[in-house]
């Protein structure tokens, strides 16, 4: 597959997507590898209702990588694409289209009806899913995938839940939650905590005159004011300080927390403290109520003080006016009080529309929130308004109706987790997770505070609870598969969905009628939470296998699923088995947009990713994202310009390398006649240092890879992928150029295609996982050298294996020497750069400083390739500081010595700087110093060179590393200045070539013309270096008074930088 001259990404990687399918690739590589290890692999399940977004593009990616990763490794690894059918998003999508408020609405059109409705859209965009899916290159199957709503998944989550229900980990109670208005729907609290907006809500001081004493009140504040009517109770701390304070300016005696009195008063002067208590002192008082709608309750002990210490002292007044149906620690402390009982009667006068019932007769009918200012207005007509304001504060709003949510008492089925969070916490032990963070921190402290969980929802779009019960619920029956409630109920049934299951009956076994199945179905967290299992209609069908594959070896998704999929899949494996439900698990960060905000369909603020993979290719995006902080669980601001410089400076300067060999070996077989192979097989030795660094550098990153990719370190994986592209580029294929062009000889150069294409093709295979593409591209060209012959096994890389490390060719010396190479040209280059003096200008010497001779010695002998690329006469490598002017200093390590040394590190930084030469020497031999009673190691310093004064007939430029000091010299002989012009004149010419778009092949005369006011000593050194210049160029060189006649190719004047009375006109002839 040949490389075009100008390589279109997108269009070339279209072009495999052709040859993917053609091959039947994906489902080869499964076929390949049957019978090999199993890798299990879970896929987290989205919902179709949507198109895929960055987070799905990243999460996908990883597990992308991973898993071809493995197939590439020897294993055969299973994927199955999932997807979340049922739910609140579709329900949310069919009320919206017709137009549905209320539960009552769903039942008078008919479930089946509704759930006809939710059938039809929730694949609506998996065409665009599986689309957009492929064209990213991601592999996984989406003929056998799996669904929520499949009735054998369905099936599973019934035998799931029976488990728990045998085990006694299943309950029915209330619990307060966050219930969405908009949607008639309680939400999880992984789901509240997605939308937070910041809202003003009116903010109220109320009195609670005393029973016994009604002219003393206690004073209560809330954000809440549609909550009073439902009040029942006020809480205090038990062992915080109160005051009865009497208003000097009113005469109105208050009860409330000491250390609150600021939110009532400006200044203790408007006020007289009347007597103190500890809050348990005030337990069991009793107020008159604000509204007599729920009197009744006094009998049951409700208008009185409570007491926990769940109560503040930073915000209100200290003491909590409690509406128990309406908070989670207001229901608790009720319940704990025994005002409330477990499974009794609830004071919750609020609809499923967030509406008032008639018991709230004065406000029947109202929205809660809607109704607060009416509230407020009838309390202070009544006196019982001490203060009225605004509150700005976050709030939690519903992630699909965009309505404020409420929090509301529901009666739902629960499974205990509070009882298994010992479990929880040793299983997550038992995991392994990327980043450990993650795991250590949020989720460790997630499982610990986990609560019960509710995994009821009255909605009608999801899997039935299969729980029949009597009237009362004295009578329980669960069911756990398809065939035991055909045994119980007579009736055998294909689908599980509400409209087929609800009208099924049991006949009671201890003679109270019949039993019918309660209305619920479940949180569809909790479908997915059991994908494992329902996945393969565990354990229906498939036991062997699954129970031979589970846990899975490997799952990823994004940070926000610590609270989501992450958690409900181990809720669940640890309820049924005791066991976690995967071995390793990789957490993604968030992507956001440019500006840091979250990503806005409605704010436009990131662009499309298909525009982007259209633009750029998809490598190009998927490096971009697995090669930032985002795999390391941090965020990403998405830029465009990011995924253009993956491009440009990974795959362009790759693209080329390869290229140069295609190209070469070309050459080779047009020019000489040679036909280049490569036995991959066959041993290769090299005796070229730069041939045997690249090799040797090669078989290290293999060796680092397939450690780190062990350990799922992703996020050291790819920077050390990326900077090997770099290393290959800039470094052995600019050294080697005229090696692999064949102007060393034919030898030399089969030499160095035979090393360069060794590591090209290691390379295209360890890349392939994260850039199937493009190394797909490369391998369909090179494959034609190999002397292995073609077949199905090896039509496509991703058929082939992951190479193993050669440790055998790894040199250890060799890496180093051209590591310090670099380091020294990499210093001289930014000397030149200071000094303004372009590597075409030839200079007299560098002279290296380092104080370990192996240092130097390593230097030394890759001395011609630094004499070569500095473009130096000579170079000289030295232990003697003195002769340069050179010497030690240590510097403090700021950082480190501020935080231990504290105050004393000042002192310690002024003996450092006063430390002699010998002292600094001693320092740097031995490792370690004492200073002002401190003792301090290398760990604590900078050591660095300091460079003082000019050797005599030198003009010195240092720079240093902080290990290494170089000097070079900036004053270059005549010759050498003619050198540099000739240097100049050579890379002008090879511009024109360029711009004439010929090829090296193709031979010319070049002509040309000195112009000017002053042509004489242009003319002198072009005369003088003439032969060096047509020995560069390859090509005829002469001056017009020379010129053959020949058909013009191209002709322009141009101007050498430096030279500024003279110019040359160049006419390029044909030959």
């Amino acid at each position: 597959m040949a490389s075009p001259e100008q390589f279109n990404f997108p269009e070339e990687e279209e072009k495999i997507l052709k040859l993917w399918q053609d091959l039947d690739a994906f489902n080869n590589c499964l076929k390949q590898s049957k019978g090999k290890p199993r890798y299990t692999f879970y896929d987290g399940p989205p919902f179709a209702t949507g198109l895929p977004h960055y987070g799905h593009i990243l999460a996908g990616t990883i597990k992308d990588i991973v898993t071809r990763y493995a197939h590439q490794t020897g294993h055969y690894v299973e994927r199955r694409f999932g997807w979340d059918c049922h739910g609140l998003p579709v329900e949310y999508e069919i009320d919206k289209k017709l137009g549905i408020k209320s539960p009552e609405q769903v039942l008078e059109m008919g479930i089946d009806k509704y759930n006809a409705e939710c059938r039809s859209i929730v694949m609506r965009y998996s065409a665009d899913w599986e689309r957009i899916v492929n064209r990213l290159g991601r592999w996984i199957d989406f003929k056998n995938d799996y669904k929520t709503l499949y009735p054998e998944f369905m099936e599973t989550i019934w035998w799931v839940f029976k488990q728990l229900f045998e085990k006694g980990l299943v309950y029915r109670g209330f619990k307060v939650m966050p219930f969405s208005t908009g949607c008639c729907t309680p939400l999880s609290n992984f789901e509240a905590n997605q939308n937070y907006k910041e809202v003003d809500d009116p903010a109220v001081i109320i009195t609670f005159p005393l029973v016994d004493d009604p002219k003393v009140a206690f004073v209560a504040w809330t954000t809440t004011p549609w909550t009073l009517p439902s009040n029942l109770a006020l809480c205090v701390h038990p062992d915080k300080k109160y005051v009865k304070i009497q208003e000097k300016k009113t005469g109105a005696i208050y009860i409330l927390m000491e250390a609150r009195l600021s939110e009532m008063y400006k200044k203790p002067e408007e006020y007289d403290v009347l007597a103190t208590y500890v809050g348990s002192e005030l337990a069991g008082k009793s107020y008159e109520p604000l509204f007599n709608y729920f009197e009744s309750w006094k009998a049951n002990g409700a208008f009185k003080v409570l007491t926990d210490t769940y109560v503040t002292e930073d915000s209100g007044t200290g003491i909590v006016h409690q509406a128990p149906a309406f908070g989670e620690d207001d229901y608790r402390v009720a319940m704990a009080n025994g005002y409330m009982k477990k499974g009794g009667d609830l004071v919750c006068p609020v609809d499923d529309t967030g509406k008032f019932t008639a018991d709230v007769t004065d406000f029947a009918g109202q929205y809660v929130k809607d109704a607060d200012p009416a509230i407020v207005k009838m309390l202070k007509s009544r006196g019982r308004l001490v203060n009225s304001s605004r509150f700005r504060h976050n709030y939690p709003f519903c992630w699909r109706s965009e309505t404020p949510l409420i929090y509301r008492a529901v009666p739902s089925w629960f499974i205990r987790v509070e009882h298994i969070v010992d479990k929880l916490l040793v299983n997550n032990k038992k995991c392994y997770w990327v980043p450990e963070f993650v795991q250590e921190k949020r989720f460790h402290n997630w499982l610990e505070n986990a609560r019960d969980w509710a995994v009821s929802r009255n909605r009608f779009w999801g899997t039935p609870m299969p729980i029949w019960a009597n009237e009362d619920c004295s009578e329980v029956v669960c069911i756990g598969s398809v065939a035991e409630l055909a045994e119980l109920s007579g009736v055998t049934v294909k689908d599980l969905h509400r409209e087929t299951v609800d009208s099924i009956t049991i006949p009671s076994k201890t003679g109270s009628g019949v039993l019918r199945r309660i209305s619920p179905v479940f949180d569809c967290w909790f479908e997915s939470g059991s994908m494992p299992y329902a996945q393969c209609h565990y354990p229906f069908e498939n036991k062997k296998v699954f129970e031979e594959s589970f846990p899975a070896d490997f799952i990823a998704e994004g940070v926000d699923q610590t609270r989501g999929w992450f958690y409900t899949l181990l809720v669940i494996s640890t309820a049924l088995f005791d066991q976690p439900p995967y071995k390793n698990l990789i957490v993604n960060g968030l992507v956001l947009a440019s500006d840091g905000k979250k990503m806005s369909k409605r704010l436009k603020n990131y662009p499309d990713p298909l525009k982007i993979v259209n633009g750029y290719g998809a490598d190009a995006l998927r490096l971009y994202l697995i090669n930032s902080p985002v795999v390391r669980a941090d965020t990403l601001r998405f830029k465009e310009d990011g995924v253009k410089d993956v491009v440009k400076e990974v795959f362009l300067p790759w693209l080329n390398a390869y290229r140069f060999l295609v190209q070469n070996i070309e050459r080779l077989k047009r020019d000489d006649g040679v036909a280049f192979t490569f036995d991959e097989n066959a041993p290769h030795v090299f005796d070229n240092i730069m041939d045997r660094w690249i090799v040797s550098f090669t078989q290290s990153l293999l060796k680092f890879v397939h450690a780190e990719m062990k350990a799922y370190r992703l996020y050291t994986v790819v920077p050390r992928l990326v900077r090997y592209i770099g290393q290959l580029t800039n470094w052995y294929v600019r050294f080697n150029r005229k090696r692999l062009k064949g102007e060393n000889g034919q030898e030399v150069c089969l030499k160095a295609l035979e090393a360069l294409y060794l590591v090209l093709y290691a390379i295209i295979r360890i890349m392939a996982p994260f850039t199937p593409f493009l190394t797909e591209h490369m391998y369909q060209t090179l494959r034609a050298f190999l002397t292995t012959k073609p077949s199905d096994l090896n039509a496509c890389i991703h058929y082939l294996m992951v190479p193993r490390p050669d440790e055998a060719v790894i040199n250890v010396p060799v890496e180093r020497a051209v590591e310090r190479m670099q380091a020294v040209i990499e210093l001289v280059r930014v000397l030149r750069d200071r000094k303004t003096l372009p590597t075409k200008y030839p200079l007299p010497e560098v002279v290296v400083i380092h104080r370990d001779q192996q240092y130097l010695d390593d230097v030394q002998s890759l001395e011609r390739y630094i004499l070569e690329e500095l473009n130096v006469k000579a170079l000289t490598v030295s232990q003697d500081k003195q002769r340069y002017g050179v010497q030690l200093v240590v510097e403090p390590d700021h950082q480190t010595l501020g935080r231990r040394l504290k105050a004393a590190a000042k002192q310690v930084y002024d003996a450092l700087k006063n430390l002699t030469e010998a002292e600094v020497n001693s320092f740097v031999s031995t490792g370690k110093a004492v200073l002002c009673g401190e003792e301090l190691t290398l760990a604590d310093v900078k050591v660095k060179y300091s460079f003082k004064k000019q050797t005599e007939g030198h003009d010195f430029e240092a720079h240093s590393d902080n290990d290494v000091l170089v000097l070079l010299d900036t004053q270059p002989s005549q010759e050498m200045q003619d050198e540099g012009t000739a240097r100049a004149v050579v890379n002008l010419v090879q511009r024109l070539r360029k711009k004439a778009k010929l090829q090296p092949q193709n031979a010319v005369t070049v002509v040309y013309e000195v112009r000017g006011s002053e042509p004489g000593e242009l003319t002198r050194v072009l005369a003088s270096q003439a032969e060096y210049i047509a020995s560069s160029l390859k090509q005829t060189f002469v001056p017009a008074s020379q010129a053959p006649s020949a058909e013009m190719i191209i002709e322009e004047d141009c101007q050498i930088k430096g030279i500024n009375n003279a110019s040359l006109f160049f006419r390029i002839l044909k030959a």
